[in-house]
């Protein structure tokens, strides 16, 4: 079985409050990209395997990768046969993209049908939720708002996303997504978070994105854009370039180091 995880962008990220169990509270839209993939490939094996194939070598030990920790899951629950997990990373590390999670939901999927267990997006999303804060987002893969640590879901839409084109290449969009992935820029959640100041934006978000897009530019915001552009000026650069270049709307994605821009689909 061969499967492609695609990445996630957030529209919009506000950090609410820290919360009694040291996460904090967040409120974002995450909606998927499928401009980059990874490649997951997942076959039956005497026992479990791994190997991972990344542009300038793995950084992390292969079986604590959240695919083996998926499989583990799946194996604890469900008593699942071993597999061989080959796994090909594209989307970039520390860029806010959610790739590793986006790889383990896929791996829950894969294994759910691989061995016919029938499980629901529900149980599955579930499951998903303990590997990681946005991984439940990618059972579904669709615009949903994310809550809490960003686990707790609800599909959402307005008129803007039903005209945007998510890297797949729609002829039908009037705007697209482009994603921006800065070379040798790679930034951590803990300095995202770091010297970051809680609060309730003056607007809620979701009364943003059902504005005409227009307006996003000066409502629609990712809070730890504070903290990160301080940290690296370079990507405050480059969001400004982004405007400079006729984007209606531009951000960056999650806790960077991504950027994103939205423009008319005819527009390169």
């Amino acid at each position: 079985m061969i499967l492609y995880p695609n990445v996630k962008i957030n529209l919009g990220l506000n950090v609410l409050r820290k919360r009694e169990d040291g996460f904090h509270e967040l409120d974002t839209l995450f909606v998927p990209y499928f401009g980059i993939c990874d490649t997951l490939e997942i076959e039956p094996s005497e026992n479990l395997q791994i190997s991972i194939e990344k542009e300038g070598g793995v950084e992390w030990d292969p079986m604590s990768d959240l695919t083996v920790k998926a499989w583990r899951l799946m194996n604890e629950a469900y008593g699942i046969p071993p597999v061989r997990i080959h796994l090909i990373k594209n989307a970039p590390v520390g860029a806010g993209l959610g790739g590793g999670s986006s790889d383990a939901a896929f791996m829950l999927n894969g294994l759910n049908e691989m061995f016919n267990l029938s499980l629901s997006e529900e149980i599955l999303a579930g499951m998903a939720a303990k590997l990681g804060s946005d991984c439940a987002f990618f059972i579904y893969n669709k615009p949903m708002t994310g809550r809490g640590r960003g686990e707790i879901l609800e599909e959402f839409t307005c008129p803007a996303l039903e005209l945007l084109d998510y890297g797949q290449g729609s002829d039908k969009a009037e705007w697209k997504l482009e994603l921006i992935c800065p070379e040798g820029v790679s930034v951590s959640t803990a300095d995202a978070y770091r010297g970051i100041t809680p609060g309730t934006p003056a607007k809620a978000l979701e009364d943003v994105l059902r504005q005409d897009i227009s307006t996003w530019k000066d409502e629609l915001v990712n809070d730890f854009e504070t903290t990160v552009f301080r940290k690296y000026p370079v990507l405050g650069e480059i969001k400004a370039k982004l405007y400079a270049e006729g984007a209606v709307y531009a951000s960056m994605s999650g806790s960077g180091s991504s950027l994103y821009r939205i423009v008319k689909a005819t527009e390169k």
